[in-house]
């Protein structure tokens, strides 16, 4: 299974979790098989700097992805993800190799879509 998190840093497993998958910077790849971390890299966001909420769905489901987890994400980007057959998670913080963790031991919740903010005004 290939399960991308929103990263604002290429430090594999240590990289600190992005508040918002959109303008993170990279997404962290890692490769599990039977709750075993296989492999582990880093994938720069292409549409860092902007882009429509079903672009980076359909660029990440290229890429093999599986599971796509962030800190928030918004409500059509959630839908378009799910669309695609990718399942979602949020409200995760901290370094990547925790929030790995606690997907694969089960202490994850299902997305919810960030509140409406002047620091997430982009959000429909």
């Amino acid at each position: 299974m290939k399960i991308a998190i929103s990263s604002e840093d290429n430090k594999g497993l240590e990289s600190t979790v992005s508040g918002h998958f959109g303008h993170c910077p990279f997404f962290t790849i890692v490769n599990v098989d039977e709750k075993t971390i296989r492999d582990v890299q880093a994938l720069e966001n292409p549409f860092a700097q902007g882009h429509q909420p079903f672009e980076i769905p359909a660029f990440l489901q290229s890429q093999g992805v599986q599971v796509i987890m962030s800190g928030g994400m918004g409500g059509r980007a959630i839908d378009f993800f799910k669309q695609k057959g990718i399942e979602v998670i949020t409200g995760c913080t901290g370094k990547v190799k925790e929030s790995i963790e606690n997907y694969l031991t089960g202490n994850t919740t299902d997305a919810v879509p960030c509140k409406e903010s002047t620091e997430h005004h982009h959000h429909d």
